[in-house]
């Protein structure tokens, strides 16, 4: 597991979009990254953020932000997700990416025992990290509650604009 904080430098990553297009951390030097984690596409929790993220799409590419969402499905699931919740929508920059061998998840820690009635597994702990245009991380905000958070993570990249 990984101990990332503030002030590290991000890891940089390579991964497939839900059109098979190789989507690099390093592309976004210079701008806002909001990276957000996710344990599965089209569930409750999920859709709700990925929605909200969308909803708010517009604000975020004012503030010269980029959102990335990673969660382990496959790029054909995320097309699937995409589509059916009109994710694209604003044709701003807003990309689901596919970690299916865990490798990212790893690395940003979010890849760990998760326990349920059923047992213990692993599993993606929904986390949200803003990376800076220098490429380290600004803020972490670990497991996430879905209810209220896009807004909040928009509220704090405003107040750090306007500051």
């Amino acid at each position: 597991m990984s101990d990332l904080r503030p002030g590290d430098a991000a890891p940089d990553f390579t991964l497939p979009d839900a059109e098979g297009r190789k989507v690099s951390l390093r592309e976004f030097r210079g701008r806002t990254v909001v990276l957000y984690f996710y344990p599965k596409d089209d569930t409750p929790g999920c859709t709700q953020e990925a929605c909200d993220f969308r909803d708010h799409s517009r604000e975020f590419s004012r503030l010269q932000a980029v959102i990335l969402g990673i969660s382990a499905d496959s790029a054909d699931s995320h097309r699937n997700f995409i589509r059916k919740y009109d994710l694209g929508r604003y044709g701003v920059p807003f990309f689901l990416l596919s970690d299916e061998e865990h490798r990212v998840l790893a690395a940003y820690g979010v890849w760990r025992k998760k326990n349920s009635p059923a047992g213990s597994r692993l599993g993606t702990v929904r986390t949200t990290m803003v990376i800076g245009g220098d490429g380290r991380i600004r803020k972490i905000y670990p497991q996430v509650k879905v209810a209220g958070h896009v807004a909040a993570v928009l509220r704090d990249l405003q107040s750090e604009v306007a500051a």
